[in-house]
């Protein structure tokens, strides 16, 4: 064997020893080196010996590179089931162009699409169990995750009726997470008040100041009053998975503003919890021409009862 024969068996070996220590210290960057140097099948068994240790971030990367791999190899059912592996660890996940080819990319985006739905209805169905445990605050951060998963562009609009049953899950826990307001104690309550001292007939001539009472609401039982009349208040579709469940009536209560506004709203007879919060986030969005009294708006309170069908 000549000189340079020599040398270059000496460098090859020299890689391979250099291969096999970065595979010990480091066994996914050498599979990423493999991948690099096309030994697809070298890296691929490199990769397979890290599972199912791997967890979190190394998950991620080491199914990333096994998607790499394979699709290299040809082999695109195993590729796919690797991306869905990295998808169903993180569902927000991107490979970026520096990590990935726009052919990987292309076939990320591919099987994210596929599986968003059902990993939407997962987490719902695990957010849900939080609320049920009555875990509000751990809930409401499920379900604000769970939002944002169902407006993700490749969900492309799908998941309608859940985005606002989550909506109202999200407003329902908010509502059960806020703390109580703290009892006042024996030190601090305050001393019995002073009578103030009847007004001179000057004073009881001036104004009423500008801490006057706020404006009277009225209601049905006010005579010359001219109710409300609605010009939007759709009510929501019943939830399938409440129906059998939910009570067939129950009764709202909101306040309509001068400019035909809902401005509060209070479920008085409760249909179930989850409807409950779907038809509070509707009445927001309800528009009136406002009750009038002699010709001028006032404020409102309106009795709503709500009815549903179970045919």
């Amino acid at each position: 064997m000549n000189m340079k024969k020599r040398l270059v068996a000496i460098a090859a070996l020299a890689g391979s020893m250099t291969m096999a220590i970065t595979a010990q210290q480091n066994p996914l960057m050498a599979a990423r080196d493999l991948y690099a140097s096309a030994r697809y099948d070298e890296a691929l068994a490199v990769l397979n010996g890290l599972r199912p240790p791997a967890s979190g971030s190394d998950l991620k990367s080491v199914e990333q590179y096994r998607s790499l791999c394979l699709l290299a190899l040809g082999r695109g059912t195993e590729a796919e089931a690797a991306i869905a592996a990295v998808i169903t660890a993180d569902p927000a996940y991107h490979p970026s162009e520096a990590e990935a080819s726009p052919r990987v990319r292309a076939a990320f985006t591919e099987v994210r699409q596929k599986l968003l739905p059902d990993i939407a209805r997962s987490r719902y169905a695990e957010a849900k169990a939080t609320f049920d445990r009555k875990e509000y605050q751990q809930a409401r951060e499920q379900f604000q995750g769970l939002l944002g998963l169902l407006d993700d562009p490749e969900m492309g609009g799908r998941l309608g009726d859940l985005r606002v049953l989550v909506t109202g899950f999200v407003d329902l826990t908010a509502a059960a997470a806020a703390p109580a307001p703290m009892p006042a104690s024996k030190a601090e309550e305050p001393a019995p008040a002073v009578p103030p001292p009847s007004p001179s007939p000057v004073a009881a001539a001036t104004p009423a100041s500008s801490h006057a009472s706020a404006p009277r609401i009225f209601g049905g039982d006010d005579q010359n009053v001219k109710a409300p009349v609605i010009i939007k208040q759709e009510v929501p579709r019943v939830p399938t998975s409440v129906t059998a469940s939910a009570r067939n009536r129950g009764l709202l209560e909101v306040v309509i503003d001068e400019q035909g506004r809902v401005t509060s709203a209070s479920v008085r007879i409760s249909m179930h919890p989850v409807y409950d919060a779907l038809l509070l986030t509707a009445a927001r969005e309800w528009k009136y021409q406002p009750a009038t009294l002699g010709g001028k708006p006032v404020k409102f309170r309106k009795m709503i009862q709500i009815s549903i069908s179970k045919t």
